[in-house]
């Protein structure tokens, strides 16, 4: 039976390498591709990466009640479109949430049948390191983020799940094994 995995955390911790290793490892596994009102970043294809709208479209998108869940983070506006995941689901396919906590809180209360994952860091300070490495963000950009991450990672005992992303393979593997465990799929086949 195809699952919805909400997989959350602060910005900067890991979320998109730890995902894109689960969807390497685990068949059957889509990731939903969210809308947000941001500029494309160098490289990003809408449609692909999100569904880049303009502010103006969003809100028309939440009168219409087209999200799943949405939220305003760091000046920009994210959201899950319902028929992203419902397409999905009905082709028989798992969805792969990679949301922010206030969305993961939504998706919670209109699908308690979710499966949600936290991912956090091994201690607050690697955030900052992260967020620096990436040189996407300016430095004020950066500070709103880890001010954001203080109150994420106050509320990670919300989640069924945590994975502590200390070391890539590792916390790949335990994500895999919850995923799997979550589907009835074993640890040892499936895998590519």
């Amino acid at each position: 039976m195809a699952k919805v995995f909400v997989i959350t955390g602060p910005s900067g911790v890991g979320k998109g390498t730890l995902i894109s290793k689960l969807l390497e490892r685990v068949q059957g596994l889509e990731l939903s591709i969210s809308a947000t009102t941001r500029e494309p970043r160098e490289g990003e294809v809408d449609g692909r990466d999100y569904h880049f709208l303009t502010p103006e479209e969003f809100d028309r998108r939440i009168a219409a009640e087209d999200f799943l869940e949405f939220a305003t983070y760091s000046g920009n506006r994210y959201g899950t479109l319902r028929s992203e995941v419902r397409r999905r689901l009905e082709q028989g396919h798992s969805v792969v949430l990679e949301i922010e906590v206030q969305g993961a809180r939504q998706v919670r209360a209109a699908m308690r049948e979710s499966v949600q994952v936290f991912i956090a860091p091994p201690d607050p300070a690697s955030l900052r390191h992260r967020l620096e490495s990436r040189g996407t963000d300016s430095l004020e950009a950066i500070d709103s983020r880890l001010e954001v991450a203080e109150q994420e990672l106050a509320a990670q005992d919300e989640f069924a799940h945590r994975v502590v992303n200390d070391e890539l393979e590792r916390a790949a593997g335990e994500l895999e094994g919850i995923v799997r465990a979550e589907l009835g799929v074993p640890l040892d086949s499936g895998a590519e």
